[in-house]
């Protein structure tokens, strides 16, 4: 366990490393045709998520469930085997699945995940933009069913950020598809999808380092040769103001709560899937 910590430990600045070598080897290979502004915005997203809201701004208002449910725990699950470690694995990639797809489908959420597909281009930099808000709008709760089943917190977050980082890699577009493991995992090729904005393409592939249980519910989809990918927000957003990026959804909500006229109508502005929501 401790070396997992010191690998999450280290993750943030060796994201931003590999993240700018890919940047200076792409400016160098297509002659400048890189947003290296929106790297920055990437770069300033990870920066003061990392060292600011983590640091001075850890809390959310459903932060309490955590030590709750554990504590309520139907039973505990040591997790000193491999059948242990695969089922929080497993049971972790089916939560992210929802989490992911939520994040989607429902407004509130989407304000929060829509910096993670507010870049026009996809390339490791894109990775690092998860905005600074995901602990404020309650994303804890998808994954309190694994504590209330005996795992730990510590561990089922852990295994969590795992997912995460294995997820930066996945965001490189010079990755060609890995044959049969297209069938089992979130490639690439599957990611490449999932930040399309085209209508074929939009609302799939919202798995981890799985892309089984996409399979499974029928949020599937292929790369197509002949669908080209076109990244970024159904409505493309073209600024490159930090604060903006991480704010604009949130704005867009809020305007649309202000002129609701009965309590009906902010309910489904606030659950409603978004018209901006990216293609998936």
């Amino acid at each position: 366990m401790q070396t997992l910590y010191m690998i999450l430990y280290w993750s943030a600045p060796a994201v931003m490393l590999f993240a700018a070598i890919e940047a200076a080897a792409l400016l160098a290979i297509h002659r400048g045709a890189y947003d290296w502004r929106a790297a920055l915005c990437s770069f300033a997203d990870i920066l003061v998520r990392q060292y600011i809201v983590y640091v001075y701004l850890a809390f959310g208002p459903l932060d309490w469930l955590t030590g709750w449910t554990w504590t309520h725990r139907v039973w505990t699950v040591p997790l000193g085997t491999i059948p242990s470690i695969a089922a929080l694995f497993i049971g972790q990639e089916l939560c992210y699945y929802w989490f992911h797809r939520c994040s989607h489908q429902i407004r509130l959420l989407w304000a929060n995940h829509a910096v993670h597909h507010s870049t026009n281009e996809l390339n490791l930099s894109a990775a690092m933009r998860f905005g600074w808000t995901g602990r404020l709008i309650g994303a804890t709760i998808f994954f309190v069913p694994l504590m209330w089943l005996g795992f730990a917190p510590r561990a089922v977050f852990v295994t969590l950020n795992l997912n995460l980082l294995y997820q930066f890699i996945i965001h490189a577009t010079w990755i060609p598809k890995l044959g049969p493991l297209e069938w089992v995992l979130n490639t690439p090729s599957h990611h490449r999808v999932h930040h399309a904005a085209n209508p074929e393409y939009r609302d799939k592939n919202f798995g981890g380092v799985l892309i089984v249980f996409d399979r499974l519910f029928g949020t599937f989809a292929a790369e197509r040769a002949d669908v080209p990918c076109r990244y970024g927000l159904v409505a493309p957003l073209y600024s490159y103001n930090p604060v903006w990026i991480a704010f604009h959804e949130f704005v867009a909500l809020g305007r649309d709560l202000w002129r609701a006229r009965s309590w009906g109508d902010r309910r489904r502005a606030l659950t409603a899937p978004s018209a901006a929501v990216p293609a998936e």
